[in-house]
Parts: C-alpha cells; structure tokens; sequence
C-alpha cells in the first residue's frame, strides 16, 4: 500500500510541476492607466438656452483616437477624434433647451488586453469636469 500512495504522489508532483511550467497558473497582466485625459478650454463655453444645435470643441491633452465627449454624464454620439489634443461633440439643440450648467468630460475607454493571457489593456479614464454654461 505504501508504494501505490508514493506513486500517487510522484505523479501528482509531476503533473503539477508539469502544469506550473507550461504556464497555466500565470495571471493576466493587470490592466494599466493610461493617459488621463485633461480639458484645457471648451469652444465654446456658453449658449443660450434655446439656441439651435451646434458643434463642441474641446481642446486638452491625453485624447485617444476613441475618446468620447460627455455631456452631463452622457456619452455624445459622434465624437470625432481630430488630434491627442483636440475632440469635437456635436450638441443637438435639445441638450441647451434651458438655461444652467453642463459638466463637461472626455473620457478614453478601457482598451482590452492582447498580451499573453489577454493582458496589457488600459482602464478607462476620465478627464476633470469643466462646465458650460447655458444662459
């Protein structure tokens, strides 16, 4: 009885070592910060409420090829990408129908991973709120 449970172990050890060596214990590499977008200026800074659509330009710094304007919390469709330091947001006529303050953000989202084991990503993140004002 002996030599069968030392046999067991032997084999056991061997398969986990054996498993331990090709890898599969191994973590994905944890998901990193990227650049953190930052708004310098909005143009422009103010509307009246009730005003017709217009187009938001936001000039900072960290814009990735996919960063998204919010508006309020809200993502804004049609985000165009025109450089690291500037994005551009069209704002329907709806979105300044009464007067107040809009917080105003860029957001570059969470890029998955594609290292060994799906790792390497980036985490979404989002710039400091900068308001707008609607009169």
């Amino acid at each position: 009885m002996k030599t069968c449970t030392k046999m067991k172990m032997t084999a056991l050890a061997g398969a986990m070592v054996f498993t331990l060596a090709c890898g599969y214990s191994s973590k994905p590499a944890p998901a990193t910060s990227g650049n953190v977008p930052a708004i310098a200026q909005l143009n422009p800074n103010a509307a009246t409420a009730g005003g017709a659509a217009f187009t938001l330009t936001v000039n900072g710094s960290n814009f990735n090829s996919n960063a998204v304007v919010n508006w309020n919390g809200t993502a804004m469709s049609g985000t165009t990408y025109v450089s690291g330091n500037q994005v551009m947001a069209p704002i329907p006529a709806s979105a300044i129908a009464a007067s107040g303050s809009i917080q105003v953000t860029v957001t570059n989202p969470a890029i998955a991973g594609t290292g060994p084991y799906g790792g390497g990503g980036t985490i979404a993140e989002t710039s400091s709120p900068v308001m707008f004002t609607i009169n």
